[in-house]
């Protein structure tokens, strides 16, 4: 019996024995199994990462390409804008230097003109200080002497040159003609106009009304004037206002005086202002034919 417990202890025994490297060799296995299912998965991982990492470098590549393209297309519309913007500033040029040019012009001719008004000016004051010296000896009541719009005004009163409703020149009248005329035929470039004025008050007898009373008295100055002081002609016009021009209120006798006058109207030879001033019309002119 005993003998038979030992054959099975050693015999157990020797199993157990024989099973300790298999157990061993089992564990192992595992072990690596387990290891090569680790390094399958790392590898896995890292082949989904550099299938990521190839997909976000071409999805770099490819926004490179747009930027790229992108920049390209700025780039062009950038050219595009500074052509435009070179074309408009010298164009801006040119109309500056037209402009400048036209300024300069303008500014020529002004100052053409206003030497020419300057001159003109100069030969009405002058002309105006002659006539005011020369009939210095008559009374304020029968001819005064004044400047307006460029014109020397010698108004001669009723009194000075007609008796009541009448159109022939008394001898003092005549002997302040004869004084005016000696400065015009020393001035022979003034034009000269003699305007008849009357008041308000209805004639009757030789003439038919203010009107032919007003011209015929004109006409009485024009012809001494031309007639027996050799005034020029071509240089004199004669008009009748009748009641129609007055230069006070015919409501009283005083304003009625005054308004009974023949006014000489002198004005320097306009001949270089006109002709500047044709200029200027014409020069617009020939600017829209040739264009």
């Amino acid at each position: 019996m005993q003998k038979q417990t030992l054959k099975y202890w050693l015999l157990g025994a020797g199993i157990v024995i024989f099973m300790l490297p298999s157990c061993v060799s089992s564990r192992k296995y595992v072990n690596a199994r387990l290891h090569i299912s680790d390094l399958q998965q790392d590898s896995a991982n890292l082949a989904r990462s550099l299938q990521s990492s190839n997909s976000s470098l071409q999805d770099c590549n490819d926004t490179t390409t747009s930027l790229r393209q992108n920049i390209s297309g700025l780039n062009d519309k950038l050219n595009q804008i500074i052509a435009a913007a070179k074309s408009q500033i010298e164009s801006q040029n040119n109309q500056l230097n037209s402009s400048q040019q036209t300024i300069s012009e303008q500014q020529e001719k002004l100052a053409a003109l206003e030497s020419v008004l300057q001159k003109q000016k100069e030969a009405v004051d002058r002309l105006h200080k002659t006539i005011s010296d020369a009939l210095g000896k008559f009374k304020s009541d029968e001819l005064t002497v004044y400047d307006k719009d460029g014109k020397v005004y010698v108004s001669m009163q009723e009194k000075l040159l007609f008796k009541s409703a009448s159109a022939v020149v008394d001898p003092q009248g005549k002997s302040a003609l004869g004084t005016l005329a000696q400065v015009l035929n020393a001035n022979p470039n003034i034009n000269i106009e003699v305007e008849g004025h009357t008041d308000s008050i209805a004639i009757h007898g030789k003439f038919e009304d203010n009107w032919a009373l007003s011209l015929a008295r004109s006409a009485s100055v024009v012809r001494i004037l031309v007639n027996d002081y050799q005034v020029n002609p071509v240089n004199v016009i004669a008009s009748g206002h009748s009641k129609y021009d007055p230069v006070d209120t015919n409501n009283t006798p005083e304003g009625r005086a005054h308004n009974r006058r023949t006014d000489i109207i002198l004005e320097p030879n306009l001949n270089e202002l006109y002709q500047l001033i044709n200029q200027e019309q014409a020069a617009p002119a020939a600017d829209s034919t040739k264009s």
